[in-house]
This record gives structure tokens, C-alpha cells and sequence, in this order.
């Protein structure tokens, strides 16, 4: 029996690396081997161009009329691949005020017959070809407006494509292999129980978080060495300045609370600047700067995110960077929301093990690896690695302190007979220490994404045999003398964090609960806006049930339209949470299996569900319909789901899904159902982790590859467009 186990799984790793040869040798690289007949005649000399394109003395071509901006080329239909050929530039002057597309939108007509737009980059030459079923002549349509120069020399058609290797596509076949291999049913980790204490569990652990601590901190250091001011103006339109947390830092470390922006004479005396007509109005006239969304109170421009990510982040960077940069340098967004995110995967890692072991005390390796995937997954997180910018910034940094104030309070309590533990009655002692560092972090919330506040209800069910026993003790009179050493400790340590930030608002805006959100320059006047009360209950629907919008083109997956009845903010979604993590409506069986949970886990989870109904509503209400929004509640909803997770695949106690420890297998059937069912969990995680990739490059969405990253668009779209 012990042979047998490493035999399998050298069988599978022996198939996978010849699975993964072969499609990357002959299903990937289809193009070269039907292409080897080609005849590679009709030189591109002989194209013919449309009189939308003017050749200039730098070899390049400028399109002056994109309705008429075409090269066209006959081909003999040995070879159903044409190549754009690039002009040879080197040493050639371009015209002042002009540049040269790198990544250019170009459309292939066969035969007459309209083709689909595709993007293709210079500096990928594999994007370069093009697919086409033409037997006569095909039309490259250049589809970029009047003015724009592009780097082509002409159409070579009846070519032969090369054989290519691509490092990322191996690569991530690899990575599907290793989950593959890591959570069929017949994978050794199904029968290795989690141990914290095992030194090789320990070890892997660890090494899995250094990988992903130093990819994040290496990718946050390689964004600030390349920061520049993201600031952006258009005659007559809004100035976007993205670096809001910079100036706030500014501000600070020069003693202000406003930021040191320029505030037009006509923009701060005008009746009410709130007012976006009245603004338009102004823009027309040339006003400007009127910096958007940014929050304008008295006269002066502010910041109306938290302080927090600030003052942990931004400020330390700023001061230190002085001593090699007069003044300082400002630290992207993009940077604090990778640091801040190693930060959630680390803790919420943490409380994941700590509740998921709660659930089941002899989870498997692999049941907790799912699990582990299933919250990155359900947290959204995959979005805010995406969006880096300083929308991100304030919910990163609250899923960190949210997640580490969440893991603190868990280790607060303690079983075990300690020294220096606080006691009431029967309940378990606690730890002061853990219990404030906890409250401290919770509150941190306030100055960071204010939504995650709520979290701080969860103490009730985590404490609640201490709270339970001090009420009965103060009630009977006979509470000891340090009964309200444990309260006073998480009031104190959350006022310590919590009060600053109420007097900043004081002092900019007139009120400890005035963040300053409603002042912001944006769409609407936010003084008086409120969600329309008919958009709620589509908003919510949007939130969780809004289904996956497949399409047959790269990257196959779309934009899912979400009409409301009446005008709200709305961010372009590809869909809702259920869908985007179908293992999340495991929260749903909840309640079926709260008799097999400890009752003091049970009632955790419980609140964690319906806490996240209670932000998911909240941020209908008052935020709108925005994809980084399910941040908010994702996690809470995810927490809750996982017994549902962990029941499925068999490791729930009293569920036998491995061998009994009489060494007898279970029945066929059962066993046959174990398989199923861990199958379909296995399928179903890795096809999330390729929707949510898919999902990176689709058109319509913020800060899609398509426009932050288009040569790895053009390259990724190349292994399907060229197969196909």
C-alpha cells in the first residue's frame, strides 16, 4: 500500500509532462505545422494600399483617413496565416509631435468577407500573424483614428509560421498540473491531516508566503522606482490627478490639512460648485484646475480617503526616501495595495487555518488548500491585484487590519491555565495583550475603508461566554475587581486609533463622522445625492446572481450589462459573486450543519453571513454597484461558506471519505460518490482561477490588459487567435 501511493504519483507527473508536450508541441503550435506546405510567394511588394494611408519618409504609414486605411495583397491559399511585415525605421526620423504605434487595433477581411479586430504589438511577433481562409485576397484594415502613425511596411501572405515555445503558457499548464495533482481523488494530500505543529506542513507554508511576500514587495519596489505624477488634463475637461494619497502625505509632513492644490478663483466663488452643470459651465469657459473626485469643502481641496494606509504606508516611504530624493518621493498607489495585499493573504491564511480546523479538526491538506484558493477567490482579491490604483488603496488596507485584527482576537483566548490571563466566571481566560492589538486593528478600519467597521459586531460571538458571564456577575453583584479590565482594554486600544481620525474629520470638515465623501467633485453633487430606493434590490441582485457573459472570441468572457431603473453609479462588471465563486452559496448549507460545528463557531460564522448581507446592502445604498465593492462582503460570505466547502469533499467529522482505520474501503458506491463529488470541486476552483484570468483581459472593464498591458494582451490572444 505504501508503494502504491508514489507510484501514482510519479504516473501523473510522467502524464502531465507529456500532456503539457503535446499541446504545447502540436495543438499550440498547430500554425506551424499546417503551415509547412506554404509557398511563401507573392512578395509584399505588391500590395496595394488604400489612399487612407500615406507612407512617410520614416518608413512608417500615417493614416489619414481610416475609412479608406487598408493594404491589400493576394494570396494563393497554400497557407492560412499572413504576416504584417514592419518597416525598417532604424535611423529614420519621425515627425515632431508624432509617434509611432507600438500596439495597434487592425481587422483581416478574407475573400470580401469582414474578419474580427484584433490588437497586434511590435514587440511581439508571434501577434504579427494573422489567421485567414482566404483563397484570393485579403484586406488589412488599419482601424486607428486620422493622425496616427502605424509601423507597418506591408502584408506578406502565404507564409510559414515558426514554431514557438511560450514560457507563460507552459507555465501555466504547469500550474494547472500541480492543482490537478494536488486535488484528484486519488491524491496523497487527501489523506495527510492538517497539523500546525508539523514541521514540514510548517515549512511549506512558510514557503509558499515567501514567494508571494517577496513577488509583492519586489513588485512594489520596481513601481516605485519607476513612479512619475499621474496627472492628467484635457482643454476644457477635469484635471485626474491619481496621486491623492501622495498629497495627503505632502500635507501632513508639512503640517496642513488641506492639500496644496491649486483652487481656481471662479471654481471657489461660484454658487454652488457642487453642481456638475454649473462646473461644466465653467470648464467651457476655461477654468481650470477642477481636479475630479476630489473633495472640495471651503475653499480648499482634500482627500477624502482614510488616513490610515497614509500614515502606515505613505508617510514612512515619503520621509524616507528624502534622505535620496530632495523632499521626498511620493509612493505609488500600486505599491501599498501589493504590500497591503501580502498582508490579507498573509492573516486571513492564518484565520482561515485557525476556523477552518474549528470546523473540522482533521482536514486534509487538500481540503484546506481549496479552502485557501476558495477565499482569495471569494474576497475578490484577484480584482485589487488588477486595479492598483488608489481606489484600491483604502479597501486593501482594510481586508489587512481587518484580517489580522480577526486572527489577534482568535489568539486572545486562551484554554490553557496561564499567568496573566483575565477570567470571568467559567469562560476561557483571554489575553489583554492580543484582545487590544485586536480592537486596535478593527478600528484601524475607520481610517481606512469605513464599511468594514461592521466587523467589529463579530466580537460579540467570538466572546461571547465572557460577555455572557460578566453581564450575570454584574447583574448578581458579584463581579471581581478586574471585571472591566478586559472592556476598558479593547475600548481603549480602539479609542487610541479611532480618536485621531474623528478629530482630523473635525477639524477639516466640522465633524468627527464627516469623511468627507459627500463633498467630492464627481458625476453627481454628492451633498444631496441618494441611491435611488428602486435601484436597491437590482443592485443586490447584481452583487451576488449576476451570471457569467460568455463570448466565442478572446478572452471569452464580456461585460455583463447591468441596467437600473433609475440613474446610480455603476461599475462594468463580468459578474456577481456567486458566479465569479460558485463556492460561495455553500453559505447557504450553513445552518444545516451547525449541529456538527462547535456551537461557538457556529454562531461566528452565522454573524459572518449575515454581516455580509448587512455591508452588502449598506454599500448598495450608499456606494452603488461597483465590482471592488464585493470586497467589502466577499470574504465574510466566503468564511461562512467554507463547513459547506469542507462537508463536500468529505472531511467534515463523521464523514469517512479515505480509508476507515481498519485498513477496510468504504463501499463502491460510496466511494465512487467521494470521487464525484471531490472531481466536481477540483473543476470547479480551477475554472474560477481561469475566469478570473480571462476576466483580467476583458474589453470594457477598469484597467483592463487590453489598455495597461497591451503586448501581453496581444500575446495571450495570439495562442488562440492563430490555433483558431
Amino acid at each position: 500500500m505504501s508503494g502504491g501511493k508514489p507510484r501514482a504519483a510519479w504516473r501523473f507527473a510522467v502524464l502531465s509532462v507529456l500532456m503539457i508536450v503535446v499541446l504545447e508541441g502540436v495543438v499550440f503550435n498547430l500554425p506551424y505545422w499546417t503551415s509547412m506546405a506554404a509557398s511563401t510567394d507573392s512578395p509584399s511588394t505588391l500590395n496595394s494600399m488604400g489612399s487612407g494611408l500615406v507612407r512617410q519618409a520614416s518608413g512608417a504609414l500615417e493614416v489619414t483617413d481610416p475609412t479608406k486605411a487598408y493594404l491589400r495583397t493576394a494570396v494563393d491559399g497554400t497557407s492560412s496565416y499572413v504576416r504584417l511585415d514592419l518597416a525598417d525605421m532604424m535611423g529614420s526620423s519621425v515627425r515632431t509631435g508624432t509617434t509611432v504605434l507600438s500596439t495597434v487595433r487592425v481587422r483581416l477581411d478574407s475573400d470580401g468577407l469582414a474578419g474580427r479586430s484584433t490588437l497586434v504589438d511590435t514587440d511581439e511577433p508571434r501577434s504579427l500573424y494573422l489567421h485567414t481562409d482566404a483563397k484570393r485576397t485579403v484586406t488589412v484594415w488599419v482601424q486607428e483614428p486620422a493622425g496616427t502613425q502605424v509601423p507597418f511596411f506591408a502584408v506578406r501572405p502565404n507564409v510559414r509560421v515558426p514554431f514557438s515555445c511560450d514560457w507563460i503558457r507552459v507555465t501555466l499548464m504547469a500550474v494547472v498540473a500541480c492543482l490537478i495533482g494536488c486535488w484528484r481523488p486519488g491524491s496523497r494530500l487527501w489523506q495527510v491531516r492538517v497539523d500546525p505543529h508539523a514541521r514540514g506542513q510548517r515549512l511549506v507554508a512558510a514557503g509558499i508566503m515567501t514567494v508571494i511576500g517577496v513577488c509583492s514587495f519586489a513588485a512594489a519596489a520596481v513601481l516605485a522606482a519607476q513612479a512619475r505624477p499621474l496627472v492628467f488634463h484635457a482643454p476644457s475637461g477635469y484635471t485626474y490627478d491619481f496621486d491623492q494619497y501622495g498629497h495627503a502625505t505632502d500635507a501632513l509632513l508639512h503640517g496642513r490639512l488641506s492639500l496644496d492644490l491649486q483652487v481656481p478663483e471662479a471654481f471657489a466663488n461660484s454658487a454652488d460648485p457642487y453642481d456638475p452643470a454649473l462646473r461644466e459651465r465653467l470648464l467651457d469657459s476655461g477654468v481650470s484646475p477642477i481636479y475630479w473626485d476630489y473633495a472640495f469643502y471651503q475653499g480648499r481641496w482634500y482627500s477624502y480617503f482614510g488616513v490610515i494606509p497614509t500614515l502606515l504606508l505613505f508617510v514612512p516611504y515619503q520621509a524616507a526616501s528624502s534622505l535620496w530624493t530632495p523632499g521626498g518621493a511620493m509612493l505609488p498607489s500600486a505599491s501599498a495595495v501589493l504590500v497591503c495585499m501580502f498582508g490579507f493573504v498573509l492573516f486571513a491564511s492564518l484565520l482561515m487555518v485557525r476556523i477552518v480546523r474549528r470546523v473540522a479538526p482533521q482536514v486534509s491538506v487538500a481540503a484546506m488548500s481549496m479552502a485557501w484558493v476558495t477565499l482569495l477567490l471569494g474576497s475578490n482579491a484577484g480584482y485589487l491585484w488588477l486595479r492598483t490604483n488608489f481606489y484600491s488603496v483604502p479597501i486593501a488596507a482594510s481586508l489587512m487590519v481587518t484580517m489580522l485584527g480577526l486572527w489577534l482576537w482568535t489568539c486572545a483566548v486562551r484554554s490553557q491555565d496561564r499567568a496573566g490571563l483575565w477570567r470571568i466566571g467559567d469562560a476561557p481566560g483571554l489575553s489583554i495583550p492580543y484582545l487590544a492589538a485586536g480592537s486596535a486593528c478593527i478600528a484601524a478600519n475607520i481610517g481606512c475603508r469605513p464599511p468594514f467597521v461592521w466587523s467589529a459586531l463579530l466580537i460579540f460571538p467570538m466572546f461571547w461566554p465572557q460577555i455572557r458571564e460578566l453581564w450575570r456577575l454584574l447583574l448578581c453583584h458579584h463581579a471581581p475587581r478586574d471585571a472591566w479590565k478586559a472592556p476598558t482594554a479593547v475600548i481603549v486600544a480602539a479609542g487610541i486609533v479611532a480618536l485621531p481620525v474623528f478629530i482630523l474629520n473635525a477639524l477639516r470638515f466640522g465633524s468627527p463622522l464627516n469623511f468627507g465623501n459627500a463633498y467630492q467633485i464627481t458625476v453627481n453633487n454628492m451633498t444631496s445625492y441618494h441611491e435611488p430606493l428602486e435601484n436597491i434590490p437590482r443592485i443586490i441582485g447584481y452583487y451576488l446572481a449576476l451570471p457569467v457573459r460568455l463570448q466565442s472570441t478572446f478572452p471569452f468572457v464580456a461585460v455583463n450589462p447591468t441596467p437600473l431603473p433609475a440613474w446610480g453609479y455603476t461599475e462594468p462588471m463580468v459578474a456577481g459573486l456567486f458566479a465569479l465563486c460558485p463556492m460561495t452559496l455553500f453559505v447557504l448549507l450553513l445552518a444545516m450543519l451547525r449541529h456538527r460545528i462547535d456551537a461557538r463557531t457556529a454562531d461566528l460564522l452565522g454573524c459572518m453571513a449575515w454581516l455580509g448581507v448587512a455591508v452588502m446592502c449598506f454599500d448598495a445604498c450608499k456606494a452603488g454597484l461597483g465590482w471592488r465593492y464585493i470586497c467589502d462582503f466577499g470574504w465574510l460570505f466566503t468564511f461562512a461558506a467554507l463547513p459547506g466547502l469542507v462537508w463536500f469533499v468529505g472531511d467534515m467529522p463523521g464523514d469517512d471519505a479515505s480509508l476507515s482505520p481498519s485498513g477496510l474501503r468504504m463501499p463502491r458506491l460510496q466511494a465512487m460518490a467521494w470521487w464525484l463529488r471531490r472531481t466536481v470541486m477540483m473543476l470547479m476552483i480551477i475554472a474560477c482561477i481561469l475566469l478570473l484570468l480571462a476576466s483580467c483581459f476583458t474589453a470594457g472593464r477598469d484597467d483592463t490588459l487590453q489598455r495597461t498591458a497591451p503586448a501581453m494582451f496581444a500575446r495571450i490572444q495570439s495562442w488562440f487567435t492563430l490555433v483558431g
